[in-house]
């Protein structure tokens, strides 16, 4: 085992190293300008996408573009967003938290692509539901199949790393050092929650998340918010040792600049899965009219899960000086930070919500990890196998030692996002016309709700 162990940690190292990061950055760089700063200028109505209540029900697609936007939302909102904000910040120093930022707002362009390239190509398989994602664009917009399966392979295998194991073994973990509770009784716990969500597909894992999403994430919210409000004498400090600390590099580990970029950009993208092509699956199964709308929805999802909950996290461990500590192990590090400015309240509310993101990125990855094996093995009975045998793997993150699976898993994320990005480098061309196409709808949209605010002025002064 210490071979297997050793192999994929050079692999890992390999894969994640400069070149990837540099390709995934300047994925979002690039398509960043060649919708001209899209994440700015239509960011307004992107979020009034997300909270509208007037998408029509009879277009294509499984669920609702909110159920969509929470679909993905679950997958991406995880262990990353404590544990790996914190090892973040813990290695790279608290400028590690800028280049996350940075890498966060360029990979608002690259989920927008994602996701227009995932609804553009989607298809209806033998049971009417939509499919979509890298591996349906790679093969029918950049017409190289082979690269679909490869990503198949790979996104099928790595649900039961990233969105399976890992996540059950942190849930297990700190269900017991919190609240003394058993792994095995979490580890069933958490199969029963799975199986009664899971097993009934798309529909029933967006009717759950939809609800579960929102309420977990404000949850975190609203304790970080408190956190920075009652002690807002703090923020201007932190916020400014983070931007100094971005250049400088002098409280990274051996005071290099390379790793304060290296870990914000590597634990920023972790987070969001932006360029990764996971969330894509999510927005193909969405009810919308044009690739364009949900796109725009989806471009929100790194905006609530980077620039929000996990700023929540990497500012209040930059205010607590808990960083600085090198007594205290990464993964524990939210926990003290929490835990010095609400005491013995800190740790439960991060262990709260830790147990809420990572069994929510169980439900979301079930879905992905089902698609990617749907592509390969389309017949129905396929399906439900690979679902029952994804439900009956929770079990095992609780019990095991998931060091060979937590490598395992980054290796095939670094190999996932290779032939994604590969698609999005190629269709950007699609991308750009798709955009076009639906700016013009949206101009259409303003001149008929002007014609019709006036008609009814109009009649109301008659």
């Amino acid at each position: 085992m210490d071979a297997v162990y050793n192999f994929l940690d050079k692999a890992s190292g390999l894969i994640w190293g400069p070149p990837l990061l540099i390709l995934l950055v300047g994925t979002g760089i690039f398509l960043t300008f060649r919708l001209g700063f899209i994440q700015l200028r239509l960011l307004p109505y992107s979020l009034k996408q997300v909270f509208s209540r007037k998408h029509s029900k009879k277009e294509d697609g499984d669920i609702s573009q909110f159920q969509a936007l929470m679909t993905a939302m679950a997958a991406t909102v995880g262990v990353g967003n404590i544990v790996g904000v914190a090892t973040a910040v813990f290695l790279g120093g608290p400028g590690a938290i800028f280049w996350m930022w940075l890498a966060g707002f360029f990979g608002m362009a690259t989920k927008y692509g994602e996701a227009i390239l995932a609804v553009k190509y989607r298809t209806k398989d033998a049971n009417g539901q939509m499919a979509g994602g890298p591996m349906y664009y790679l093969e029918h917009g950049l017409k190289q199949k082979w690269l679909g399966i490869i990503f198949a392979i790979f996104g099928a295998l790595a649900a039961f790393g990233i969105g399976n194991g890992t996540q059950s073994k942190a849930v297990a973990d700190v269900m017991n050092s919190t609240f003394n509770v058993p792994h095995l009784l979490t580890g069933i716990a958490l199969v029963i929650f799975g199986a009664l969500v899971i097993l009934g597909g798309i529909k029933s894992i967006g009717r759950v998340t939809a609800f579960f999403v929102p309420i977990m994430a404000l949850f975190y919210f609203i304790a970080g918010a408190i956190i920075m409000i009652m002690n807002i004498h703090l923020v201007p400090e932190a916020f400014g040792l983070i931007f100094s600390d971005a250049f400088s590099g002098e409280a990274a580990a051996g005071g290099a600049i390379g790793a304060v970029i290296r870990f914000g950009v590597a634990r920023g993208l972790f987070s969001n899965e932006a360029g990764m092509g996971s969330a894509p699956i999510a927005a193909a199964a969405a009810k919308t009219d044009m690739p364009g709308r949900q796109a725009l929805i989806s471009m929100t999802q790194v905006l609530f899960d980077t620039l929000i909950i996990c700023s929540i996290t990497g500012v209040t461990i930059v205010m607590s000086g808990q960083w600085k500590n090198k007594d205290i192990d990464a993964g524990a590090l939210t926990a003290e930070a929490f835990g010095s400015f609400l005491g013995g309240a800190g740790p439960i509310i991060v262990a709260i919500g830790l147990v809420f993101f990572a069994t929510s990125t169980i439900l979301g990855w079930s879905y992905y990890g089902e698609k990617c094996f749907q592509y390969l093995f389309p017949k129905k009975q396929a399906v439900l196998a690979y679902r029952i045998f994804f439900v009956a793997f929770i079990i095992v993150g609780p019990l095991v030692s998931l060091d060979i699976v937590w490598l395992l898993a980054d290796v095939l994320n670094g190999l996932m996002a290779i032939p994604n990005l590969i698609g999005l480098l190629g269709l950007s061309g699609v991308i750009v016309m798709e955009t076009k196409r639906f700016k013009k709808k949206i101009e259409e949209e303003k001149e008929a709700a002007k014609l019709a605010q006036s008609a009814a002025v109009d009649s109301s002064s008659k």
